[in-house]
């Protein structure tokens, strides 16, 4: 899974998370394996119920009961260079508690629900300041409540709020979408995270202020050299924020790649039906968009073989009998298809 030859800040190894429920067993994520690497933006994108969200969870171990992580490594280079797998860590232990939020922020879909309705924006920031106060002083020294309400007020501005020191003091309900979403993205700075995750970060504001918000990620990750994995459907997102994209289906890696490489060159019969439905620029007007047949089996009918064959133009025997394993279709790029390997996935 090496993308270039320094050393990945995060790599899932075959992360399977199940959920056991009543009427069976849910595998949200089969076997997911990826890279991240240091100061690069990671597209992870596909149909919504592929496993996207579960897999973000995970890497924070936020799943929900019944959930839980069945098998897989989720190793994280910490500062110092010691790498520690996150998935051995008790979820509510001090290890991953100061790593979560610290080393590791998470952008959510919806911010309303994240923010207390009962606490000010700037209140529930500064808390979070004051807790991991290590990040912003390496000699250990206590940040002062007045200073990390400075240090909040800075971030409003680094986020483009405008008025932050009146803003601080309003309740989430009090913004509109656009500033809480800008909010929710200073909350996630307010420790210097080494690894920022966005969990479709623009899918409930307009496409103005989604522009804005893609526009300001992309210079925070150049101003602070912070890691981010961005979590989307829109594949028009995708290539504008990412320079390596991880596509997803019922909990497994299809393909994945540099995104020049993904766009331009897909190898996977997915990868190439999802850009396919993408409506162009130039393309012509009243002219029905191309779909992908079928839908998503239901999560407890997954089909045998390659999840995608029943949905596939290019199925072949062997699909529906065994599943590919992810191989080298490039340089740098990875597919799970037997129109490009007889390998199988033994795991």
């Amino acid at each position: 899974m090496s993308q270039s030859a320094a050393a990945p800040l995060l790599s899932v190894r075959n992360l399977r998370v199940s959920f056991a429920l009543d009427d069976g067993v849910v595998r949200a994520v089969d076997g997911t394996s990826f890279d991240v690497m240091p100061g690069q933006v990671l597209g992870i994108v596909g149909e919504s119920g592929c496993g996207k969200s579960v897999t973000m969870k995970a890497i924070l171990q936020l799943i929900d009961r019944p959930g839980r992580i069945t098998h897989g490594e989720i190793l994280f280079r910490r500062e110092g260079s010691e790498v520690i797998d996150l998935a051995r860590l008790p979820p509510r232990g001090p290890a991953l508690r100061e790593i979560r939020g610290g080393e590791i922020a998470l952008i959510p879909q919806e911010p309303m629900a994240s923010f207390s309705p009962v606490h000010t924006v700037g209140d529930q920031i500064v808390e979070a300041i004051l807790l991991h106060a290590h990040r912003w002083h390496a000699d250990g020294r206590r940040i002062s409540r007045r200073e990390a309400r400075e240090i909040t007020i800075g971030l409003f501005r680094d986020v483009g709020i405008s008025m932050p020191e009146q803003r601080i003091d309003a309740y989430s309900w009090q913004l509109s979408g656009g500033l809480r979403q800008r909010a929710m993205i200073a909350m996630a700075l307010s420790c210097r995270p080494r690894l920022l995750i966005a969990d479709e970060p623009t899918t409930a504001i307009d496409v103005t202020t989604q522009a804005q918000v893609l526009a300001l990620l992309h210079d925070l990750k150049d101003r602070y050299n912070t890691a981010i994995i961005f979590i989307t459907h829109d594949l028009g997102v995708i290539a504008q924020m990412a320079s390596y994209v991880v596509v997803m289906y019922l909990g497994r890696v299809m393909e994945q790649g540099p995104v020049d490489d993904i766009f331009h060159a897909p190898r996977h019969p997915y990868t190439q039906a999802l850009l396919r439905s993408m409506p162009g620029l130039h393309g012509r007007t009243r002219v029905p968009l191309p779909v992908i047949t079928g839908a998503l089996p239901h999560p407890f009918n997954r089909p045998l073989g390659c999840p995608f064959h029943p949905r596939c133009p290019d199925v072949m025997a062997q699909c529906s009998a065994a599943t590919p394993s992810l191989e080298p279709v490039g340089v740098e790029q990875l597919a799970s298809c037997f129109l490009h390997s007889d390998k199988v996935d033994a795991s």
